[in-house]
């Protein structure tokens, strides 16, 4: 009854207080959201690699519709680690929040090879071995591929660049490291 008469009679303080509690609130629950456009996603696989990804951040949910991939987090830290661990799975997409794009995604300059392997690779279904078959095919220069479904990893032979290569996966929405 005290605590009612408190603010019955004190409608400023009430004020000041619901303010401050809604001001808290707000922050607390700040939310950072990043949209992925261009993601490959041609199947249930796909869309549960691209959630499985990110599965251990805490307080970060992924979800996956066609090739968009939206990821809230209550922190821009969580939120550039989840899109880091969606590349790291294999995917790639062009980031609408770019405090939130992975450092991997900055070009290197053009180094040539004639041979390489792509690693951290995702090909679940056949769909995907196509998708990154015609990723790889465009390549310039590039001349012969190994890519086999339920595979992680496949090699590449010609005279390219690496920057060519990771640009090509990624305009198919796919990412990879690449070595020699």
């Amino acid at each position: 009854m005290v605590a009612i008469q408190t603010f019955t009679s004190h409608p400023m303080k009430s004020t000041i207080l619901v303010s401050f509690l809604l001001l808290v609130s707000t922050i607390a629950q700040a939310e950072t959201t990043v949209t992925l456009e261009g993601v490959h996603n041609c199947c249930k696989g796909c869309t549960n690699g691209i959630i499985k990804a990110a599965a251990d951040l805490k307080d970060v949910t992924v979800t996956a519709e066609g090739e968009t991939v939206t990821i809230v987090s209550k922190s821009k830290t969580n939120a550039k680690k989840a899109v880091e661990a969606i590349m790291d799975a294999g995917y790639y997409g062009t980031s609408s929040e770019p405090s939130a794009a992975a450092s991997s995604t900055i070009v290197k300059p053009a180094k040539k090879l004639t041979t390489a392997t792509v690693t951290s690779v995702h090909l679940c279904c056949q769909k995907c071995v196509n998708a990154m078959t015609d990723a790889v095919k465009s390549t310039p220069g590039v001349t012969e591929y190994n890519i086999v479904n339920k595979q992680n990893s496949f090699t590449v032979k010609g005279d390219f660049t690496e920057s060519d290569l990771i640009a090509s996966l990624n305009k198919a929405g796919f990412h990879g490291s690449v070595g020699k």
